[in-house]
């Protein structure tokens, strides 16, 4: 599916400390199986920053589940928690950066593995195009005008600074 509104991608091909924020806003939109079509204004984001961050998958080296997250921004990256809960990630970044943003909230649901439900993600999302793909994109929308930052939740293994960087960013409505 075409949109002139779906994002370029030069967007995704930047700092992940840029991407994050301003992916607030902006509209993640879903083609599911029966032909429908569903946009989420995206709350909340995480941003994690290739090989150096200890909280980002990609800090261990490049494995089969990291494999994705080494290539050029604008792909998606989708794993599972707990056994049952898909979480999106956006890839960022040059190729071999390995940096991607956690979706953590969509407009009406917030967490990562209610919006994973939500979307009906499941492992085959993994290394989705978000530039060309006919189920999953990013649309523009409206900026978000107010922006809270704070540390990332649920990082506690990375240690100092990891812990304390503010990377998590929501739209202040959506604070809670």
């Amino acid at each position: 599916m075409k949109s002139e509104n779906r994002l370029p991608a030069d967007f995704f091909i930047r700092d992940v400390l840029e991407v994050a924020p301003e992916l607030l806003g902006k509209m993640l939109v879903r083609q599911f199986s029966d032909g429908r079509i569903e946009r989420y204004r995206i709350t909340e984001t995480e941003a994690y920053r290739g090989i150096e961050d200890r909280a980002c998958h990609a800090s261990k080296g490049r494995t089969p589940r990291t494999e994705v997250m080494f290539r050029e921004g604008g792909t998606v990256y989708v794993y599972l928690i707990y056994g049952q809960y898909w979480l999106l990630n956006l890839v960022t970044g040059p190729e071999d950066d390995a940096s991607a943003v956690l979706i953590r909230g969509i407009e009406g649901f917030s967490g990562p593995g209610r919006v994973g439900r939500e979307l009906q993600l499941d492992r085959s999302f993994y290394a989705e195009n978000l530039i060309s793909s006919e189920r999953i994109w990013v649309e523009d929308g409206e900026a978000a005008s107010q922006i809270t930052t704070t540390p990332r939740i649920g990082i506690h293994y990375a240690g100092e600074p990891w812990t304390s960087n503010c990377w998590r960013y929501l739209i202040n409505a959506s604070l809670r």
